[in-house]
């Protein structure tokens, strides 16, 4: 897409009653740099770009640390990822009832199922792994919503919160590990053997769902060397017969089942090498044949193609060109294959290479509602009630941020099918489905009621401090000093002169002077007692800050 073009992005506009976005235009030209390590400029605006596509938002602290450090040492940090798991979520949830299985601050994830109260407690996983992403310093929770893309479920449909809660742990445990271990613990967490009904496969009626999904959609992808047939997804579905969910235990685990197993053996395409794999009559059989067939899929080059090409449209761009295939999709590819199918050395030479930093890359795709929303909380330091509040006021805030980007069409746990958000392969779309006449007046709307009056409940307000805010930088006294940094703070890319001057008018209306918005900084800072003069500072600093966050730039990362 043109970025003359993206970037002059219409607001919504009214025809006939009904709100419109002006559709940009597509792209034209691309770049044809590779995976080469970036050697050029490392500035805030790298340091910017690398955070926006890694973390969900950044803070003045978060760019003033990355810019005195390397650009290779910073990304060593981003990728360098705790191994210990975040304290499980517990019994915050909002209800006229106390969850019998539950006591209220207990961890509800290792106790019976509560059938009444599944709702409540997914609602607490999302709150829960909402303050994970707003607060995590390291590529860890994004990594996690990209493999929850990419081996999509929808909570909804599995229904019991506890299997909703492991299958995101194993996303999370694995999300820079091996994608060969990632896929075989995945394909045995209950909560997939629900949501794809591998808990029915059985050799009396092979269910084909997990098979078919396995190949088209987690493994060797749908490109044009994939050429997996029809017999392979029937023999796939016999491979994993037998599995089955305990539900007796907390939280449920997958066992195996011999007698509903398909001993038999299972002939495989030439596209697989002609494989057959033994079928076997054991108490592993299903752990031993699972293997084998995992072995024989991760052995074709398609896996690993298809794996960088998600990676690709997720971290960097939404379509890949013939360029972008030849010099970023097939050397990382050759890499992950080579390193064993270890993501995160494809992870680290993506992130540090000439590719990632090139300018054709940077700031020109719409940020996902979570990217948007969430990194608006952190960005604008949105006090999100975290610490001593009651948990009513906690989960009911909390609770607001996750609606508020579910209304925008991303639904934390419930991608809206197992192929995940359109947004990541819908042609020729992708990116600007976040957009639409439903969609843009929700970001509108949110941004105006944090930077207004701010989201009541319970006694506590979420609002952003305008004044607070203003003192991030270096002189707010100095009305141009504060505008061009507040924009260079929010936006991905420098801003016009042209910015900057239609900017000012918000601080200085009517084309005061300089020294009028000096004085009235001054003031309240000597005087805050002083409601008039306070009251117009206020004022005057949310005109500024609205304007910046309703820029169509500022829907861009």
């Amino acid at each position: 897409m043109n970025r003359k073009d993206f970037l002059t992005l219409k607001s919504p506009q009214k025809k006939e009653g009904n709100t419109k976005f002006a559709a940009p235009s597509k792209v034209t030209r691309r770049t044809a740099t590779g995976i080469a390590e970036y050697t050029g400029t490392w500035s805030k605006w790298e340091v910017k770009h690398l955070l926006s596509r890694t973390l969900f938002g950044y803070t003045h602290a978060d760019i003033a640390k990355y810019t005195a450090k390397s650009m290779a040492d910073t990304v060593d940090e981003l990728l360098n990822i705790s191994s210990t798991e975040p304290a499980p979520p517990t019994n915050d949830y909002v209800s006229t009832m106390q969850d019998p299985e539950c006591a209220e601050n207990d961890v509800w994830v290792n106790t019976n199922n509560s059938v009444n109260f599944n709702f409540q407690r997914r609602n607490s996983l999302r709150n829960w792994w909402m303050r994970l992403m707003v607060n995590d310093t390291t590529i860890r929770e994004k990594m996690t919503l990209f493999w929850h893309n990419h081996f999509a479920t929808e909570s909804e449909n599995i229904g019991d919160a506890r299997t909703v809660y492991t299958l995101l742990k194993t996303l999370r445990t694995h999300c820079l590990g091996n994608v060969k271990a990632l896929t075989k613990a995945v394909t045995l967490e209950p909560g997939m053997l629900k949501y794809l009904n591998g808990y029915l496969n059985n050799k009396v009626a092979p269910d084909e769902n997990y098979g078919r999904e396995l190949q088209e959609l987690f493994t060797v992808g749908k490109g044009s060397g994939s050429n997996y047939t029809e017999d392979d997804v029937k023999a796939s579905a016999r491979v994993l017969t037998g599995w089955r969910i305990n539900n007796g235990v907390n939280p449920p685990v997958s066992y195996f089942h011999l007698n509903w197993h398909e001993t038999a053996d299972k002939q495989f395409s030439s596209f697989y090498g002609n494989t057959k794999i033994t079928g076997k009559n054991s108490p592993t059989a299903g752990m031993e044949e699972l293997d084998d067939m995992l072995a024989m899929i991760f052995a074709q080059n398609e896996v690993a193609k298809h794996i960088c090409r998600r990676i690709y449209t997720f971290f960097v761009y939404y379509t890949i060109d013939s360029n972008t295939e030849t010099n970023v999709i097939e050397p990382l590819a050759a890499m992950l294959k080579a390193n064993n199918y270890n993501i995160k050395s494809v992870m680290d030479t993506l992130l540090k290479s000439e590719h990632f930093y090139d300018m054709a890359n940077r700031g020109c795709i719409i940020k996902q509602p979570v990217d948007y929303f969430f990194a608006l909380a952190k960005h604008a330091y949105l006090n999100i009630p975290v610490g001593t509040e009651a948990n009513t006021v906690k989960y009911t805030h909390q609770k607001y941020l996750v609606e508020i980007a579910a209304y925008s069409g991303q639904t934390l746990l419930d991608p809206p099918s197992v192929a995940g958000w359109q947004a990541y392969y819908q042609a020729p779309s992708f990116h600007e489905l976040w957009i639409t006449s439903n969609t843009m007046p929700v970001r509108v709307a949110v941004v105006g009621q944090f930077i207004t009056s701010g989201y009541s409940r319970g006694g506590h307000t979420m609002k952003m401090n305008v004044f607070s805010l203003a003192e991030k930088f270096s002189n707010p006294s100095n009305p141009n000093t504060l505008v061009k940094e507040s924009l260079e703070y929010f936006l991905s890319m420098p801003p016009s002169a042209t910015l900057l001057a239609s900017t000012k008018t918000f601080l200085l209306p009517g084309n005061l002077p300089d020294s009028t918005w000096t004085t009235v900084w001054n003031t309240y800072k000597s005087n805050p007692g002083d409601t008039t003069n306070t009251k117009t500072c206020s004022d005057l600093l949310t005109y500024m800050f609205y304007s910046i966050l309703n820029l169509a730039e500022y829907q861009l990362q």
